[in-house]
């Protein structure tokens, strides 16, 4: 049986990757994703405002004019809140490269066209096989329309990859009018796939201090769904590679979305509240899936359960709403 899948170019020998968090951030776990399954790990991001604030700038938003609204300036990092800084994100890439034998897939996280995007050159350089590009920008600016928000990724997209020969994803959330023009824009302004999707993180109130807190929940089963309906929108649609993350948490989740058209399944959650163990159930649950009901490959079932044959997918989304809603009883 043959598990292997390509994605961004690389060859990988199954189609499970782990996915940008705690666990990449250590060479020690990282070793640890490999033996139980892991064909590839996406390290910890890298944010825009590491490379271009000195420490003290920060520790300067972090402080001042607290004393007339403290409330919303406790949301501003500190050089704390980092888990490693520039270099030494440069010297865990080298550090991993030299670990492990899987493709080690660097994350550069920003939302502006800046200096910073210098940075990315120096990722290929330490040896990170791919680029995943996390553009999270949330759009507060009332004055900013839909086509300026657009041709912000473009432009950051470009920029890096002007930088790069490696290649380079990215990873974006699912808020866009035409979700699907916008994908087929970044496909032809050179991503070489896309990672669907960016959860929207959104910080509590704390009631007794008075402070904006960070609320980190846990990704949970259902939202797969969102993901595993887009990979099956876009396929056969792009060009790049689909990676389909954020609620996947078992070996028929992995299933479901190679069937919808992923190249891959982006893990994270799941391993976080289990262990790096968890590959190796995963793993299994697929080949037993497959050697019951003859599938020799992945790639015989990728996008088998897509869109690509449907003439309107617009309509077919709409006669399927129509149809779950009327399925309740």
């Amino acid at each position: 049986m043959d598990l292997s899948t390509t994605y961004l170019g690389l060859k990988l020998k199954n189609p499970l990757v782990a996915s940008a968090g705690p666990l990449t951030a250590r060479v020690d776990s990282i070793r640890e994703l490999e033996d139980g399954g892991a064909a590839a790990v996406v390290l910890h991001s890298l944010f825009e405002e590491q490379i271009t604030h000195e420490t003290s700038e920060l520790d300067h938003l972090s402080t001042q004019g607290t004393e007339s609204f403290a409330e919303s300036l406790t949301y501003f990092p500190t050089a704390q809140d980092y888990r490693l800084e520039p270099d030494e994100y440069l010297e865990h890439i080298r550090k991993t490269k030299l670990a492990v034998d899987i493709p080690v897939i660097a994350s550069l996280n920003g939302s502006t066209v800046g200096g910073w995007i210098d940075y990315a050159t120096r990722l290929e350089q330490a040896g990170a096989s791919a680029l995943e590009l996390n553009v999270y920008y949330v759009a507060a600016d009332p004055s900013l329309h839909a086509p300026d928000v657009e041709n912000r990724y473009l432009q950051i997209l470009k920029a890096v990859k002007s930088h790069v020969k490696i290649p380079v994803a990215v990873k974006l959330g699912p808020y866009f009018s035409s979700l699907a023009a916008m994908a087929q824009r970044l496909d032809e302004g050179g991503a070489s796939g896309l990672v669907l999707f960016n959860r929207f993180y959104q910080p509590d109130i704390n009631l007794d201090t008075l402070e904006v807190v960070p609320d980190l929940v846990l990704s949970t089963p259902f939202e797969m769904r969102l993901p595993l309906r887009w990979v099956a929108i876009l396929y056969g649609r792009i060009k790049g590679s689909l990676a389909a993350t954020t609620g996947i948490a078992t070996g028929r989740d992995v299933l479901k979305v190679l069937m919808a058209g992923a190249d891959v399944a982006q893990l994270c959650s799941v391993l976080l509240r289990k262990s790096t163990g968890e590959l190796t159930r995963i793993l299994k649950d697929i080949q037993a899936w497959m050697e019951d009901r003859e599938y020799e490959s992945v790639e015989q079932m990728k996008g088998s359960m897509s869109q690509k044959a449907c003439a309107d997918p617009a309509a077919f989304e709409r006669a399927n709403y129509m149809k779950t809603l009327n399925s309740y009883v």
